[in-house]
């Protein structure tokens, strides 16, 4: 990814949020375009090469009755065969090729002493990005605005490892996911510090497929605490692997999208590019 996708993205975000904050009234194409500065052809032209589909058409993907939709399938027998058996008419899931090994006990009590974690930052669709990986898998991998604030956030999650700034194959094989060229992903495993409910639920949520959503509920239900909604809302929140562990798409039971750990802005415009890939494969325009 180059840095002209973070700026691309940049200006896709504030579109995003100009229309979100405006949608009753309905924006023409060309006030969008004057927020962000561009014309309107040219702000017609990015948005379609970043999301693949129109201003138009992506505000559908992320309006409340599109994610109600998407909700109501999961009582579908199809969406729970996919959902039991990892596998999706449309759209990969990610546990095809991602799989999840706990750090042992001693590593997850001695906060991450004797491990050696590399680091790099890097640009995607959907903003600057900070991966890093030990020598078993990734074990962290999120979004940033400022680059001192994410490697002291990381610095935190392992107090007693030892950093080093090194761009790695594994790294590399994890970015693979924002490119969009046809070829087979990379088999990838990360390497997380996690309580065994933080790692189940994080499991669970590989199996969400592509441009699907679900409930903090419904997680709950499928993993077996049906009465845990809180507490698998909150290991959510802990998510230390943004995108590659889609925590994204998970919203309310109303259909409203709610937070997210980098930003709910962001959150929207990975559900609504995530729809539109699904669509365009499916050749629904």
């Amino acid at each position: 990814m180059s840095t002209q996708d973070s700026i691309n993205y940049n200006r896709i975000a504030a579109a995003i949020d100009f229309i979100q904050q405006h949608f009753k009234e309905q924006p023409s194409l060309e006030r969008i375009a004057e927020q962000v500065h561009l014309s309107p052809m040219h702000f017609q032209r990015l948005f379609t090469d970043w999301a693949g589909t129109s201003p138009k058409k992506f505000l559908q993907y992320i309006s409340v009755e599109h994610a109600k939709r998407l909700l109501s399938e999961q009582q579908a027998t199809l969406f729970d065969a996919a959902y039991e058996t990892g596998l999706s008419g449309t759209g990969r899931l990610h546990d095809l090729f991602v799989s999840i090994e706990g750090m042992t006990p001693a590593e997850y009590k001695h906060a991450g002493k004797s491990l050696t974690i590399h680091y790099h930052f890097a640009d995607s669709l959907f903003g600057s990005l900070l991966v890093a990986n030990t020598s078993k898998g990734i074990c962290y991998l999120a979004f940033y605005e400022d680059k001192d604030y994410a490697l002291t956030q990381l610095k935190a999650k392992f107090p007693n490892a030892v950093f080093d700034e090194k761009e790695e194959p594994m790294q590399q094989d994890a970015l693979a996911i924002f490119q969009q060229d046809g070829k087979p992903l990379p088999e990838l495993k990360l390497h997380l510090k996690g309580t065994d409910f933080q790692l189940k639920v994080w499991e669970s949520l590989l199996k969400i497929p592509t441009g699907k959503l679900s409930t903090y509920g419904t997680l709950a239900a499928q993993i077996g605490h049906p009465k845990a909604s809180r507490a698998v809302g909150t290991a959510i929140g802990s998510n230390p692997v943004a995108f590659l562990i889609p925590c994204h798409r998970v919203i309310q039971n109303s259909g409203l999208l709610g937070g997210y750990r980098w930003g709910a802005t962001r959150k929207t415009a990975i559900i609504g590019w995530e729809n539109a890939q699904v669509n365009a494969q499916d050749g629904i325009i």
